[in-house]
């Protein structure tokens, strides 16, 4: 049952908030005429406020599946028992993780698990990790269905998921930058973070949403394909910055 209040919570907040955030604004002239921050910051909060029919709709299904038994999955090693076989939603790390990969590992946990179970491992011949991801991003959107949005969100995530993955690894291997990750000032960096998460975690879900290439390709030009240039940037960058605060 707590698993059904969280979900009912969730599609409460999205029936509240959808009728003000539909994605058919984004074809309208007045979102066309409105300034280059608005459309920015009304991107952010669609993808949030868009997501929560899926979270809600998985946290629902979770419960079902507790109340039928099926989410039965033994007892752990102090005696508990554990509810969370047909678990496919980590509702708490969706809310709080500032990263890219945090939230896409929060959310349809078991189709996760699956695609990297049979299509990433069984890729090994090609004998290349970053090959093995792309073809299995490809595969996910073939499934998802063959309108060209699908592709740009996964193609998207892929150079998403890849650059934070080396901002990481920068962030690890320098010591300034380590240093005001243990700061007092982190709870600011916190925020930008999140800000930067959620507004280019909405870039990739415009054309997954509107399907069509005359559809979001209306909104990518809207904002200057923004997050194609930031990532861009900041993939061409990284090399730079390594050498700078890394030291020898």
């Amino acid at each position: 049952m707590q698993r059904f209040g969280l979900g009912l919570l969730c599609l409460t907040i999205y029936a509240i908030f959808s009728p003000h955030y539909a994605e058919s604004y984004f074809l309208t002239d007045e979102y066309e005429a409105q300034p280059f921050w608005y459309r920015c910051v009304f991107i952010l909060l669609w993808a949030k406020v868009i997501l929560y029919k899926y979270v809600s709709c998985w946290v629902i299904a979770e419960g079902v599946c507790i109340l039928s038994g099926l989410g039965y999955n033994g007892v752990d090693q102090n005696g508990n028992h554990q509810w969370d076989a047909c678990a496919n939603m980590k509702v708490w790390l969706f809310e709080t993780t500032p990263l890219f990969t945090g939230t896409i590992s929060s959310f349809n946990i078991n189709t996760n698990a699956w695609v990297a179970r049979h299509v990433f491992k069984r890729l090994r011949f090609l004998g290349n990790k970053i090959l093995s991801q792309v073809a299995t991003l490809m595969f996910l959107a073939i499934w998802h269905g063959l309108h060209s949005g699908y592709i740009i969100c996964f193609s998207m995530e892929f150079i998403i998921v890849n650059v934070e993955k080396q901002l990481q690894a920068l962030v690890k291997d320098s010591p300034a930058l380590t240093r005001l990750a243990n700061s007092p000032f982190y709870p600011l960096v916190y925020v930008l973070q999140q800000f930067v998460h959620w507004l280019f975690m909405g870039y990739p879900l415009v054309p997954f949403c509107l399907f069509t290439y005359d559809k979001w390709l209306k909104v990518y030009s809207s904002i200057y394909f923004c997050g194609h240039l930031f990532f861009f940037a900041a993939y061409l960058v990284m090399p730079y910055l390594r050498k700078a605060l890394v030291p020898r």
